[in-house]
């Protein structure tokens, strides 16, 4: 029992140590840009390192951006945390620096914020930024100008501006669920006026799509307008 035991022991530090060792080392904080990746060119780094070091100097928050070919076998979210712990960034008491870090063979985003600007740079304020301003001109290929618009709106945001409101898919699903209303209502029209004459038929088509609508999408003006265009095309 007791080889048992210190075999199972042993093993298990064997596994720990390996994945301690797994673990891509966190590289020293040089500047407020540190690409492991090669990604951007040396013009491209600078810009972003000025805009960086300017908006310390006037505002007091730091912020960094980290490229790293990979996390794995951590999560980002494990990896971002050990970056943040060994780079400390931000004022001693205020705790008000960001890491914006880009795992860019694992296709991962994550913004890392300190308990200093968590009221500004919140989740949802943090997932907005990735998934509608950096991640888009990251499919395109565009890491520069995904990693620039992401820290500028970082900055607008620490600085005190809201983001606007997020783009609502509503109308668009309304206009898709008023198309179909419509054609469903044509076909129906045709069966009606079949049955109770071009007027009759059209009248009650009508009076049917528009009564649809009104519950489907609680929409006066749509609900009329649905009558309106299925009334002419029965009749």
């Amino acid at each position: 029992m007791w080889r048992r035991a210190i075999s199972r022991f042993l093993t298990l530090g064997a596994l720990l140590c390996g994945t301690l060792l797994a673990q891509v080392p966190v590289p020293p904080l040089t500047g407020h840009v540190v690409d492991q990746t090669r990604t951007l060119t040396a013009e491209q780094k600078q810009a972003i390192e000025q805009t960086l070091s300017a908006f310390e100097a006037r505002k007091g928050s730091q912020l960094a951006v980290l490229l790293v070919p990979t996390t794995q076998p951590e999560t980002i979210e494990q990896y971002a945390l050990r970056v943040a712990e060994r780079w400390q960034i931000g004022r001693k008491k205020i705790d008000d620096g960001a890491i914006l870090l880009v795992a860019k063979n694992d296709r991962s985003v994550r913004i890392e914020v300190g308990y200093g600007l968590e009221g500004a740079l919140n989740d949802a304020t943090c997932k907005r930024i990735i998934e509608e301003l950096i991640s888009p001109r990251f499919r395109q290929q565009d890491f520069e100008g995904g990693i620039a618009a992401g820290v500028q709106r970082m900055m607008r945001v620490i600085e005190g501006e809201p983001l606007p409101a997020p783009a609502s898919d509503k109308t668009a699903e309304a206009l898709t669920d008023l198309t179909g209303i419509i054609v469903a209502g044509a076909l129906l029209g045709f069966v009606l006026r079949a049955i109770f004459g071009r007027g009759a038929g059209s009248i009650m088509t009508a009076a049917i799509v528009g009564t649809a609508t009104w519950f489907v999408l609680g929409v006066l003006s749509l609900a009329l307008t649905a009558s309106v265009v299925t009334m002419l095309t029965t009749w």
